[in-house]
C-alpha cells in the first residue's frame, strides 16, 4: 500500500515483481528475467516493487554444491542491476532477519512498519468495511481492537472472511461472523486463539 501511495504521488507506474515467476531452476534464466524487468522499468521510469524480498534477497548460503554457487551469483547479479538502476526500487519483507546484511548495506532507506497499537487498530476496523456493507450496528469494534494484536492485513482478511460467512448465512455481518473469521485467521497464522481474548464472545468461536 505504501508503494502504491508513493507511485501515485510521483505519478509513476508501479511494477510489482512476482519472484516465483522470476527465479528459474535453469542456469542463466533468472538473470535474463531480471534483465528484462530492469530494461522495461528503465524505459518507463517505473517504480519496482519486490514483494516478500527475502525469498530472493535472503542470506547467501555457504557453497556446498554448484547450485549454491549459482544462487549466490544470482543475488550478486541482482545487486549489480539495482545499483545501476536510476529509478526507485522498493522491497518488502516480513522477515528482515533473513535478509543478507551485505545487501542491506546497499539500501538507502530502511523503514520498519510496526504493528498498529489498539487505537490504530480501532481506526482500521472502523474503515475496513465499505459504507454500503451490510454491517450490524452492534459490531463491537473497540473490543476487537483491544483484544487482538494483529496487522492491518490480518484485519482485512478477517473482514473479507466475515463478509463471506455472513453472505453464506444470508445475514448482515455480525460479531459471530467476525469472531469465526478471527479464529480462521489465527489458524492460518499458526497462532493459538485463547478464550480470555474472546471474552463474552467465546461461544461464537465454536459455532
Amino acid at each position: 500500500m505504501a508503494a502504491e501511495v508513493i507511485a501515485n504521488h510521483l505519478q509513476l507506474d508501479l511494477y510489482k515483481i512476482d519472484l516465483s515467476q522470476i527465479v528459474s531452476k535453469y542456469i542463466g534464466e533468472t538473470e535474463k528475467n531480471l534483465n528484462r524487468i530492469f530494461t522495461a522499468a528503465t524505459n518507463s521510469n517505473a517504480i519496482l516493487l519486490f514483494d516478500e524480498a527475502d525469498a530472493l534477497f535472503g542470506k547467501r548460503t555457504e557453497i556446498q554444491d554448484a547450485r549454491d554457487r549459482y544462487a549466490n551469483i544470482e543475488v550478486s547479479y541482482l545487486l549489480q542491476k539495482m545499483e545501476e538502476y536510476e529509478g526507485i526500487t522498493i522491497l518488502t519483507t516480513n522477515f528482515r532477519n533473513n535478509m543478507d546484511k551485505a545487501f542491506e548495506r546497499r539500501l538507502r532507506y530502511i523503514i520498519e512498519f510496526s504493528l498498529p497499537d489498539a487505537n490504530h487498530r480501532h481506526l482500521i476496523w472502523q474503515k475496513i468495511f465499505p459504507k454500503n456493507a451490510p454491517c450490524s450496528p452492534d459490531l463491537d469494534l473497540e473490543f476487537l481492537a483491544q483484544n487482538f494484536e494483529i496487522t492491518g492485513a490480518n484485519i482485512r482478511n478477517i473482514a473479507l472472511t466475515a463478509a463471506f460467512l455472513a453472505a453464506d448465512d444470508s445475514q448482515v455481518i455480525e460479531m459471530v461472523h467476525l469472531i469465526r473469521a478471527i479464529r480462521r485467521e489465527y489458524d492460518k497464522m499458526g497462532q493459538i486463539l485463547r478464550d480470555k481474548n474472546l471474552g463474552s464472545y467465546v461461544g461464537f468461536a465454536e459455532m
